[in-house]
């Protein structure tokens, strides 16, 4: 159900767009793939508290975490409830950031206005799920069965099952899946997943600074030859 017309070269655009979550305490399981530190900081590991939600009530951030993982499970790789998807889908949407939008941003105000129209929309369209499972099953998502969860998202994911009366169903899930995307490529699962070649090249030993002469530069190392990186890929 992941992968809804996203191309790898889209991922791959996304790559960045979480650092500004990367320096945050407060997570238990995400981690930005590309922390600011040395190689005996690499691995992600789990804190031993429990993520609080800065935005979502329990039962809302209990949805977004189940939901993800339906969007990404865990197959023969990590899925999104193991990399943390919901924290930064959590961590995202409090801080108004904004993963994907059709509208273009030209100043702070517009950034803080599709901020908070992205915080109105996760609401709307956790609401509208759970209206919508009580109208189908006579239960809320969390509490439907597995079949009739998978069933509802597949009329939000497939063009083939659409409908007309979910068309706010399916706009809410485009931008779950967006967020979920986003916050799993960011993480080095996310990349190890893709078989992304700066794990194999650059982690955890990223090459220095390439302008030595920089004097704010002058402490970085030295960046390692080309040889030593295609030497390194191949192992």
């Amino acid at each position: 159900m992941g992968g809804q017309g996203m191309e790898r070269r889209e991922i791959l655009r996304y790559i960045g767009m979480a650092s500004i979550a990367g320096t945050f305490p407060g997570f238990s399981k995400w981690a930005f793939a590309c922390p600011q530190g040395h190689s005996e900081s690499v691995a992600p590991t789990s804190s031993p508290h429990e993520y609080k939600p800065l935005f979502f009530s329990h039962e809302h951030y209990r949805m977004v975490e189940h939901i993800a993982e339906m969007i990404i499970p865990e197959d023969d790789t990590p899925g999104a409830k193991q990399a943390g998807v919901a924290e930064f889908i959590d961590f995202m949407v409090a801080n108004r950031v904004p993963v994907s939008t059709s509208r273009d941003v030209r100043s702070t105000e517009d950034a803080i206005e599709i901020g908070n129209d992205a915080q109105s929309r996760f609401l709307v369209g956790l609401d509208w799920i759970n209206a919508r499972c009580h109208s189908e099953f006579g239960r809320t998502f969390m509490d439907s069965s597995s079949e009739q969860q998978t069933s509802l998202l597949e009329e939000l994911a497939y063009k083939a099952k659409f409908k007309p009366i979910t068309e706010s169903g399916r706009a809410f899930f485009q931008m779950m899946r967006d967020y979920t995307v986003v916050g799993y490529y960011t993480t080095k699962i996310g990349l190890e997943s893709l078989g992304y070649p700066g794990l194999r090249t650059h982690w955890p030993n990223m090459p220095g600074c390439a302008h030595p002469d920089n004097p704010e530069h002058v402490n970085l190392p030295k960046p390692e030859e080309p040889q030593t990186l295609a030497r390194r890929s191949a192992l």
